[in-house]
Parts: C-alpha cells; structure tokens; sequence
C-alpha cells in the first residue's frame, strides 16, 4: 500500500471513531426496568459514567459506582458483585 493510502485510510477510521464516540448517548428509557448503580462491566454501563465519560459504554472500571445498568424492576439491590451489592443511586467505589 502506498504511503498516501496508509494515511488516509489512518485518517477516515480515526473519523470513523470519533463520530461512533460522539453519538454515545443513553439507552432508551425502558419503564419497566429500574437503573442500577455499580454492576456494569467496563463499557457496558447504559449511562451516567461520571465525568470523563460521555454515557452509554464509556464506564472506566468494571462496577463503577456512577454508572448504571437497566434490571428487572426490583433485582438491582439484590445483586452481588466482587464490590457489593448493586444500588438505586450511585456510590462510591
């Protein structure tokens, strides 16, 4: 591949990248499902990863505490992960 195609095909994936980053937003609101905070995996949050973070699987830490996941309606506190319980409201881990 010649120079120039290497540093353009460089530049549109690099592109590419930052536009799929900058549509991150929340998952649709799903009103039979509560949010639930610090049972995510790194990236797998739904939203509110906190600062640094634009939403939807931009979660830093696996079981960050500001960042939640949709469960079923009452399934969230009984939750257990490696760093406690999952909560209703963000905490501090």
């Amino acid at each position: 591949m010649k120079p120039i195609n290497i540093a353009l095909t460089a530049a549109m994936l690099s592109m590419l990248g930052a536009a799929a980053a900058a549509q991150a937003g929340p998952v649709a609101k799903q009103p039979s499902k509560e949010k639930c905070y610090g049972i995510s995996l790194k990236g797998k949050n739904d939203c509110a990863a906190g600062p640094g973070t634009s939403c939807a699987g931009t979660s830093t830490t696996d079981y960050q505490g500001n960042a939640w996941k949709y469960v079923a309606k009452g399934a969230c506190t009984k939750i257990k992960t490696p760093k406690g319980a999952g909560s209703l409201t963000p905490v501090k881990r």
